[in-house]
């Protein structure tokens, strides 16, 4: 069946893949946004880093569906990436203070339930999304 603009209609399964997709990155902009607040550095400018990455990540799981999984991360590397290009490290890691300032990681680089990581001492932070009970 087509519809009246000639492409064909979208069946029930791509209707449930896109609707799990737009759950999926609604959810990893509110992890990250709630990091971002967390560190008080939620400015509006910082916030759109937060959206292209979000439309990044659309565009990258249309292409690999089974990625779904790892918004979550990918959205916190990609947000981080942004802004040590334009601002600096975030977030900071709040476990060697008075040392080397540094960036907490993602752990896993690519995998579900990541967690902001010190690279230092291997020490696990904070889930993404929950950096506000440890900062």
């Amino acid at each position: 069946m087509r519809t009246r603009l000639g492409s064909p209609d979208k069946g029930p399964h791509d209707e449930g893949r896109q609707n799990a997709l737009e759950r999926a990155l609604h959810a990893a902009r509110a992890l990250i946004l709630a990091d971002l607040e967390a560190s008080d550095v939620a400015r509006a400018d910082i916030v759109s880093l937060v959206e292209e990455a979000v439309t990044h990540r659309r565009w990258w799981v249309g292409q690999w569906p089974e990625g779904m999984a790892f918004v979550d991360g990918l959205v916190a590397q990609d947000v981080q990436d942004a802004l040590l290009e334009r601002y600096g490290r975030w977030p900071v890691c709040p476990v060697c203070v008075g040392s080397d300032p540094h960036a907490l990681d993602v752990e896993p680089e690519l995998g579900e339930e990541p967690h902001w990581v010190c690279g230092k001492t291997s020490t696990v932070v904070a889930r993404v999304g929950y950096l506000g009970s440890k900062l």
